[in-house]
């Protein structure tokens, strides 16, 4: 990890930059794809699953038996603690449900906002080198709270064919309606239009890749919703003499092992803690089974000195972390003046893997900056406000010389005309 004593803020910027490919460099890869997939649907999808994933499927969908096939697969343990995960986030997110709103704004005139859920959703879980079970947890499990009629399952199938069996058990437990053998860019563009197989949806979810990122943004120019812009993890540990350096350690790890394409970062207020922390890095990657993969994103990381928190915590907004973990005495400073993070992490008994799994709260967070202007997956992501509105005769009566007025100075006298036949209609 390299190291960088008290940036000067002319540096924030470069120091903010994450390892990813620009939106250019992928973006015609990703239109090529879409293109194809919207004109030739399940030929194009099963070309790039077999270019992409290295094999070729005769039939994309998972049927009801290799579902019943897998979920005998998964140990006893494992869907245990998938049910208790899952009951933590239940809890976490049924808690977010809110009640119809509803006011008189004048004699007459009710106005109130329900919430009604997207009927169709799109769920991307990676596979790979770490198949995400945990993910389908933290958006199934609310799509099922918000009353989402289809939930549209698509993850990349193994070099045999098959999606990892925890996948699929943490699917049927959470009630997914239809689970497809399809991942990276040609999912997202299946779900995107349709094709013979894959469902259009009206919203899509789910991390991934650079190249699921931009496939999920490029959906937008097609009528399709997406959770947010969320790509290769992140971490911001803030840290001082207080912090467990082996804990310190083990959490950018955490984070550095998703991908080489990940970036950790730990700011801290003393050097003791920053030399202390990078070794215990040293010691603890030799033995990460996904060494190679850590060993990448920590090249890409870093170890921020800066000697006063309050340029800490300045310099933390300005990064916009996805994770910030604050492991320092005075916790409140931080806490109070953090604006900008998916999602945070108080105390030293509080990993960043916590909310990977089992807490309760969502681990499905902006990166790349987005922590600025995008919220984490809620409840709230799988509904829509709307709003109702009940004039009677005395309402209108009270309302309706001002939207005269009002229409009749921007010119709309269609707009005034709705109004004035009713008014006069009520004249005695």
């Amino acid at each position: 990890m390299k190291k960088i004593l008290n940036p000067n803020k002319n540096e924030w910027s470069a120091l903010t930059q994450r390892p990813t490919k620009n939106y250019k460099d992928i973006e015609g890869t990703v239109t090529q794809i879409f293109k194809e997939v919207q004109q030739k649907g399940d030929v194009a999808v099963t070309k790039y699953t077999s270019f992409f994933d290295g094999i070729e499927l005769s039939k994309i969908r998972v049927s009801d038996v290799e579902l019943k096939e897998a979920i005998v697969l998964v140990p006893n343990e494992l869907k245990d603690a998938i049910k208790q995960a899952k009951t933590n986030i239940e809890a976490f997110h049924s808690a977010q449900k809110t009640a119809r709103i509803e006011i008189e704004t004048t004699e007459g005139v009710t106005c109130w906002q329900e919430k009604r859920p997207i009927q169709k959703i799109g769920l991307y879980i990676p596979g790979g080198t770490a198949p995400l079970f945990s993910t389908v947890l933290m958006l199934a499990v609310p799509a099922q709270i918000a009353g989402c009629k289809e939930i549209v399952l698509c993850s990349p199938p193994d070099r045999e064919g098959k999606i990892n069996p925890a996948i699929l058990y943490a699917a049927k437990l959470c009630g997914v309606t239809q689970i497809l053998k399809v991942g990276g860019i040609q999912a997202i563009a299946g779900m995107t239009f349709g094709t013979e197989t894959i469902p259009k949806v009206y919203k899509i979810f789910g991390p991934g890749n650079q190249f699921v990122t931009v496939a999920k943004q490029v959906a937008t120019q097609f009528g399709v919703a997406i959770d947010m812009p969320a790509g290769p993890s992140e971490l911001v540990v803030v840290a001082d003499d207080s912090a467990n350096a082996a804990f310190v350690a083990s959490d950018l790890l955490s984070q550095a092992e998703h991908g080489a394409d990940s970036q950790v970062i730990l700011v801290s207020t003393s050097k003791q803690m920053i030399e202390k922390v990078e070794k215990e890095v040293e010691k603890q990657l030799k033995v990460l089974p996904r060494k190679t993969t850590a060993e990448k994103a920590i090249a890409n990381s870093k170890l921020i000195y800066i000697e006063n928190v309050a340029t800490a915590l300045a310099f933390i907004n300005e990064y916009a972390p996805e994770h910030l973990i604050i492991v320092t005495e005075n916790e409140d400073f931080y806490l109070n003046g953090i604006q900008n993070a998916g999602s945070v992490f108080i105390g030293k008994y509080t990993p960043e893997s916590a909310g990977d799994y089992a807490s309760g709260t969502n681990h499905t967070l902006p990166t790349n900056g987005y922590a600025k202007n995008y919220s984490g997956v809620n409840l709230d992501s799988f509904l829509k406000a709307m709003t109702f509105q009940k004039i009677t005769e005395t309402g209108i009566q009270n309302i309706g010389k001002t939207i005269e007025i009002m229409a009749e100075a921007e010119g709309l006298q269609a707009h005034k005309n709705a109004v004035t036949l009713r008014l006069k209609s009520l004249e005695k």
